[in-house]
């Protein structure tokens, strides 16, 4: 399930601007994953309180799922049928069909906790190694994209239908969960009450900051590396034509970066590990900045290992911190709020500083050698803020532990 529910992210998550850049939509990709963050602030609630009160979570699953094949669908054979591609018929299916996938990967998550609880296993112990097979999933759905050529295709869309519906299927045979006895909608408003405390509300204020720099790779990243193909010196390069190959090691960096991340909490404390985490978002955007498809190929290969690090260590000690931060009553809701003010409010508006950005810098330039230097531009503008977003994390940091807060 967990494979499944990953594949059809992985087939166009990361490719996805590819394809908008070569239908002329260059200029509104950022919008295309805003939707993902804006949806992602209420429709997991509310579509977790409908599966908690009257249809079981497999079976929302499926129905969830469903709705993403038909949307995804619609939206890629629009697209294969259409002379001009035009931005709302296909930002509405697409919005569409994503405003019931995210819903679904937590709905997916909370099955598998209530087995593994119904089965008496420790979530803590298994829960990581069923996530690294959702991973394994969302590093073969780019790969698949990748060596299948549909990088730049609507037909990427279509292969996230394809399996959507083997999930429908797929959900009809797994365990069931039941109903909840005493539902809770776990909006993450009901979580606002942390606002009160001073420590955690400085903490909330910068995951909205860090949230912004977390979408911006997986929506700009593949058309970066893609347009070094337009580039008379690296037009016959490898990397060049799979970008999706090389941004997976991103992900096999994220696999890895899982594990370690037990060991970093205890020997660092949380408050230090994101701040490694910040540090790293600098480090990947310079890294972009620097390098290329010929010579400086590892270079991107570089920003894709320390992507793990930028990734996980903020989100998943993001949670922990979180979690320790709350009252035992409003776990599930603290959660929601992190959530949305990382990926939900930050993302937001970092995908659109960065559409904002790409659209001045790189979109509107004449030729591609411009383009590429307007690239360059683009990145070091994020290194430079996620360094000074890790300097003034340090500076709160210092000054909390000398006025004697625990990590």
């Amino acid at each position: 399930m967990s494979m499944l529910q990953f594949g059809v992210w992985g087939c166009y998550l990361i490719s996805l601007g590819n394809f908008l850049s070569h239908a002329g939509l260059a200029r509104q990709i950022g919008w295309f994953y805003a939707v993902q963050c804006i949806v992602s602030l209420f429709m997991p609630a509310l579509v977790g309180f409908v599966a908690d009160r009257w249809l079981e979570a497999r079976r929302m699953l499926g129905i969830c799922n469903l709705l993403v094949a038909i949307f995804f669908s619609a939206a890629a054979f629009y697209s294969i049928n259409s002379v001009q591609i035009g931005f709302w018929p296909l930002f509405g299916l697409f919005a569409c069909g994503t405003a019931f996938f995210m819903p679904a990967i937590g709905l997916s998550n909370a099955i598998i906790f209530k087995s593994l609880r119904k089965a008496s296993v420790s979530p803590e112990s298994v829960f990581p190694i069923i996530r690294l097979f959702g991973t394994l999933g969302f590093i073969a759905g780019m790969l698949a994209v990748n060596f299948a050529r549909l990088q730049s295709s609507p037909y990427q869309l279509l292969l996230a239908a394809a399996i959507a519906g083997i999930l429908v299927l797929y959900s009809l045979s797994l365990p069931a969960t039941g109903l909840s006895d005493r539902p809770q909608n776990g909006m993450w408003f009901n979580a606002l009450t942390l606002f009160r405390q001073t420590r955690t509300r400085i903490f909330l204020i910068f995951c909205i900051f860090v949230g912004v720099a977390l979408q911006v790779t997986n929506s700009f990243g593949n058309v970066f590396i893609s347009q070094f193909g337009s580039l008379e010196a690296f037009a016959g390069t490898w990397g060049a034509a799979n970008a999706n190959a090389i941004i997976a090691v991103s992900q096999i960096s994220e696999a890895v970066c899982i594990l370690l991340l037990p060991f970093c909490i205890r020997r660092f404390g949380i408050r230090n590990v994101i701040l490694i985490a910040i540090a790293a978002w600098s480090l990947r955007f310079l890294f972009l900045a620097l390098g290329d498809t010929g010579s400086g190929l590892w270079l991107l290969i570089a920003s894709g290992i320390v992507y793990g690090i930028a990734f996980d260590f903020f989100n998943i000690a993001g949670n922990v911190y979180i979690d320790r931060a709350a009252d035992s009553r409003s776990r599930a809701g603290t959660q929601g709020l992190f959530m949305a003010m990382s990926s939900g409010i930050g993302g937001t508006l970092g995908l659109v500083a960065a559409q904002t950005a790409a659209n001045r810098l790189v979109f509107s330039a004449p030729s591609p050698q411009l383009r590429y230097e307007g690239w360059v531009d683009f990145w070091l503008m994020f290194a430079l803020y996620a360094l000074v977003l890790a300097v003034l994390f340090f500076i709160w940091i210092k000054r909390s532990s000398a006025s004697g807060t625990s990590k």
